[in-house]
């Protein structure tokens, strides 16, 4: 949802409440209840709108949540991608289990089978295990909409299949850039 749509409402909620205040009487119990909801509902809906306007540029780790158990980021990145911010843009990479699915699609299944679809390329991405083990497999850099809000991503693996899924990305966290103290390097 665009902050207009927010803004609508936001609007509308304050509507609600000012019509039951007006139906219920001033000085009712439930008026205030209502005015109380939907202040809480207003300032929720803020709070999200504010979160998503004001990321400042730079990279974060940030959740990436699928609706699928067989499509997820590799679990040595702990259900992360690393969120990169640059003139009001956003793009996660996440970073895959395999190299089994070979193309992704902002949108749906049927779309990224039409001509012209800009389909998203793998990069290989290297991980290490706790074991110590190390493997490659493949990453990708997602263009990210909105956070805190489901988008669609198609997906092809090997066999030629597109699947249809819901993601979303959320709770950004800012990168804390590693400074090298004490070792003399500059």
């Amino acid at each position: 949802m665009n902050n207009s749509k927010r803004m609508k409402s936001i609007a509308a909620i304050l509507c609600a409440a000012a019509i039951s205040i007006c139906f219920t009487g001033c000085g009712s119990s439930s008026s205030s209840a209502s005015v109380s909801t939907a202040v809480q509902e207003t300032e929720t809906v803020s709070a999200e709108t504010a979160g998503a306007a004001e990321l400042e540029d730079g990279v974060y780790d940030a959740e990436f949540t699928t609706d699928s158990e067989m499509f997820h980021v590799n679990e040595t990145c702990d259900g992360k991608g690393k969120l990169t911010v640059e003139n009001g843009k956003m793009t996660i990479h996440i970073t895959l289990t395999s190299e089994n699915i070979v193309n992704l699609y902002v949108g749906s299944a049927e779309d990224a089978q039409k001509d012209g679809a800009q389909l998203l390329k793998p990069v290989t991405d290297t991980v290490t295990y706790e074991d110590g083990t190390t493997e490659e497999v493949y990453g990708f850099d997602v263009p990210v909409p909105a956070l805190d809000q489901e988008f669609d991503l198609a997906l092809v693996g090997t066999k030629g299949k597109w699947y249809d899924h819901k993601v979303m990305v959320s709770n950004p966290v800012p990168v804390q850039e590693e400074t090298e103290q004490g070792t003399g390097n500059q």
